[in-house]
């Protein structure tokens, strides 16, 4: 199943917000969106104070992972982006 990161913007929100945020992602993932599945977020923040997200999903396509976004709500999508593949250090010759 092909794998994507989606890129979110929650503005500046505190930690308990974000956490909600998650919570409400997780729940609403398990009971409407069986077919994605969530791997793990990078937590981000800005020098402004501002946070985002860039969290990496299985699912069967782009618009599936964007209409769990908005339906989670809380946050801007900012982009979905398909990940064509991974590269490790160990991987890279020098």
């Amino acid at each position: 199943m092909p794998r994507y990161v989606i890129e979110r913007d929650f503005g500046q929100v505190s930690e308990d917000d974000l956490q909600e945020v998650a919570a409400r992602s997780k729940v609403t993932a398990s009971e409407h969106f069986p077919d994605i599945r969530w791997e793990h977020s990078h937590v981000c923040a800005g020098d402004d104070g501002t946070v985002k997200s860039f969290c990496v999903y299985e699912a069967p396509s782009a618009e599936r992972v964007q209409e769990h976004a908005h339906r989670v709500g809380g946050h801007d999508v900012i982009n979905v982006y398909e990940i064509v593949g991974d590269l490790t250090p160990e991987e890279v010759r020098v």
